[in-house]
């Protein structure tokens, strides 16, 4: 079953797109949402046939509005209801009443046929939804609805945030007195990718104009930094997100696991080989493949690869035949493919092919801006989940998260933030004593009240000497004593970094 996306977009957006998920299997209903949405501006519409798709959306996509179908069971099993539906009326309550938990910000709404409102009544109630509606549902009614739900969510936005500042003034010192919060906004968001930096605002205009083409995208970036939420977004993003997008992680597999997995295979190709299987690439046949870790393919299985990248040619194990499917191709590497194609390690031809759109994500010690609004989304997020009710960060908090360097990078930055919230106080301040003991120590001890080093020495060798002491140890403490990582920050070669451990005798406390 695939999710149909219709994208209502006037010639002159007046305001940041919004996307409805509709579930629901009722062509008529499906139309009346599609004609309610066109009067009006910059609308997303995502039709899913079940709750099990609805949810993976909800996952996948930045999502402003849930709107269920609900179909009662007796009567669709009596066939006087829509045909061809999928997912019973439980279902739809259930998915709406897990979204009240996964998503308390997205509004919900619930509709039923007259002979289905009794049970819907009762679903709606359950799940808290903010509007119940019964069929027959002309365009403009709908379209009212769903105007008054995001209004209603937008003041609900502004709400908080003013409760918040409210709370907050009355611990002024504990904030910073440049709080970015305001009830307009000031954070950017594409799709699940959350940002307010320059580098990263960048990214993502070059990220839209590669969803906008056909071409294929190979996306760099250090482990955690988002690749898969970025080439998930530029699938949802592009002509082809009614479409699957299916994911294969390349690392730790051997060629003829991997090329089962992508190329499929027939009963009996090889040892274990009990049934036929279709692949990834033939599964998701007009829509996109996400390949991480592509650095970590054999040499062999670059010749496949390359093939199908060239004419769309897919040949499963242990087949003679060759089927052709038209797929778009998103790869990504926290290696440099260009450097392994100068050793040598991967084909040239390959790289150049599947560097249509080439996007490098930063890592976030380079982009220190993206940390206090990353620490505020995953605040909200997992006060939630956890059920607390944190009120803020502090400053404190916020200074020694930004002074940390994240060698796990935002995945690292929400774990931290999770565990923070987890042991925090019911009703309270995330503060610098829930932090991590790894986050509080890598706050430099090595400046003074100015904010600069503290440099030692009679005379101009031995304070260039502590002040490389000083460098150098900083960077051990950021990438916990990972001299690999820390050797690329300095600049050094790992021989010139291990020389200057011995040097300085440095030690890992």
């Amino acid at each position: 079953m695939l999710a149909v996306v219709l994208s209502l977009r006037a010639s002159k957006p007046l305001r940041p797109q919004r996307t409805i998920i509709l579930v629901s299997t009722d062509q008529r209903l499906i139309e009346t949402a599609g004609e309610a949405l066109r009067r009006s501006v910059d609308y997303r519409l995502v039709v899913c046939d079940d709750a099990r798709q609805a949810k993976g959306r909800l996952q996948q996509i930045e999502a402003h509005l849930l709107i269920s179908d609900h179909m009662d069971l007796g009567h669709m099993n009596s066939g006087h209801m829509m045909s061809g539906g999928s997912g019973s009326g439980e279902e739809r309550a259930d998915l709406l009443v897990d979204a009240r938990v996964s998503h308390p910000r997205v509004p919900r709404l619930l509709i039923a046929s007259p002979e289905a409102a009794e049970a819907g009544a009762r679903a709606a109630k359950a799940a808290a939804a903010y509007l119940f509606l019964i069929k027959p549902i002309v365009p403009a009614q709908l379209e009212i609805a769903i105007k008054r739900a995001l209004e209603l969510d937008e003041l609900s936005r502004r709400h908080r945030i003013l409760s918040r500042e409210l709370r907050i003034s009355m611990d002024d010192d504990m904030f910073d007195s440049g709080e970015k919060l305001s009830v307009k906004g000031g954070v950017s968001q594409f799709e699940k990718l959350v940002y307010a930096s320059p580098k990263m605002a960048e990214l993502v205009a070059e990220a839209k104009q590669a969803a906008a083409t056909e071409l294929p995208v190979l996306i760099h970036g250090e482990t955690g930094t988002g690749k898969e939420l970025l080439a998930r977004a530029i699938h949802f993003n592009s002509s082809r997100m009614n479409s699957p997008l299916h994911v294969q992680n390349c690392g730790g597999m051997n060629e003829e696991t991997l090329h089962s997995e992508l190329f499929g295979h027939v009963r009996g190709g090889f040892t274990g080989a009990v049934a036929d299987r279709l692949g990834l690439f033939r599964a998701a046949d007009g829509g996109t493949v996400f390949l991480d870790e592509i650095s970590e393919v054999s040499r062999n299985f670059q010749v496949s690869l390359l093939r199908f990248l060239q004419e769309g040619e897919v040949k499963p194990l242990g087949s003679d035949k060759i089927f052709h499917s038209n797929v778009r191709v998103v790869a990504a590497s926290n290696r440099s493919l260009e450097e392994m194609v100068e050793r040598g390690e991967f084909r040239r031809d390959l790289y150049y092919r599947l560097k249509g759109f080439a996007l490098s994500i930063p890592p976030l010690r380079e982009r220190p801006e993206d940390i206090p609004v990353l620490a505020e989304f995953f605040l909200e997020k997992y006060a939630g989940v956890v059920g607390r009710r944190v009120i803020g960060i502090t400053k404190g908090a916020l200074d020694a998260l930004s002074a940390y360097a994240f060698p796990g990078n935002v995945r690292e930055l929400e774990t931290e933030v999770q565990r923070m919230v987890a042991v925090a106080d019911q009703g309270g301040y995330v503060s610098e004593r829930h932090l991590s003991a790894a986050v509080r120590e890598a706050v430099p001890s090595s400046t003074n009240a100015t904010g600069h080093r503290a440099i030692e020495g009679a005379n101009l060798k031995e304070m260039v000497e502590s002040l490389e002491r000083t460098v150098v140890r900083e960077a051990l403490t950021r990438t916990r004593w990972n001299q690999s990582q820390a050797a690329t920050e300095l600049g050094l070669s790992r021989v010139g970094l291990a020389n200057k451990i011995k040097r300085y005798n440095l030690q890992a406390e």
